[in-house]
């Protein structure tokens, strides 16, 4: 498995001008092996997978579902909110959420998030983010979030940390509502970023998925 003393090596040799001397076939980019990130106690290697034969699991090759409720979304779904690639989100990862600074968030169900997830991320499924007055989850998801809420029931966010969503892709509806109910009770859109190829697309370019250990 790489480790940061062979990813410095390639580095080197990148800026070097010289072709990198790595086994790997199938990298992320031209200039991108692999990714290594660290979030609190849990090291990952984010790598593609080097079977140049592998095919995508069954549960993500389905092209058509009912719609609704599995409907096609939208490329952005709100405005100031951020849709991101697959780069962008490594990028989130190595930036944000090893610094502490955002999560990214695993908005489906526990069954799909227990049955793999993307290396780094959480489970917060989107019907704990519902603003319904009978949901007990919401204010103390909240309130570890940054927000306070007043008298009246309005809440505000005091440097809330960024966070990126996903769920199963572009078919899913599931963080997109999570986003949605996310700035319905005031969390700012520019802390917000939306991965709309989710789990199908992260499967599909043979990224690193890892089962959660709980």
């Amino acid at each position: 498995m790489p480790n940061l003393k062979s990813y410095l090596a390639v580095i080197a040799a990148v800026f070097a001008g010289a072709a990198p001397a790595i086994s790997q076939e199938v990298w992320i980019t031209r200039e991108l092996p692999f990714v290594e990130v660290e979030v609190g106690d849990n090291f990952f290697v984010i790598e593609r997978d080097q079977d140049t034969n592998a095919v995508i699991t069954p549960d993500f090759a389905k092209t058509s579902r009912a719609c609704p409720p599995f409907c096609v979304q939208p490329l952005t779904v709100a405005d100031g909110v951020e849709t991101m690639g697959e780069l962008e989100l490594i990028t989130f990862l190595e930036d944000k959420v090893q610094s502490g600074e955002g999560y990214l968030v695993d908005a489906r169900t526990s069954r799909w998030y227990e049955a793999g997830t993307i290396p780094g991320s959480i489970s917060i499924p989107f019907n704990l983010v519902n603003p319904a007055s009978e949901n007990p989850f919401l204010a103390p998801l909240l309130q570890q979030l940054g927000g306070a809420q007043n008298a009246a029931g309005d809440w505000a966010f005091t440097n809330p940390p960024e966070l990126a969503l996903f769920c199963n892709g572009p078919w899913c509806g599931q963080s997109p509502q999570a986003i949605k109910n996310l700035l319905s009770v005031g969390y700012p859109a520019e802390k917000l970023h939306y991965y709309r190829g989710g789990m199908q697309n992260w499967l599909l370019l043979g990224l690193t998925f890892v089962i959660p250990e709980s």
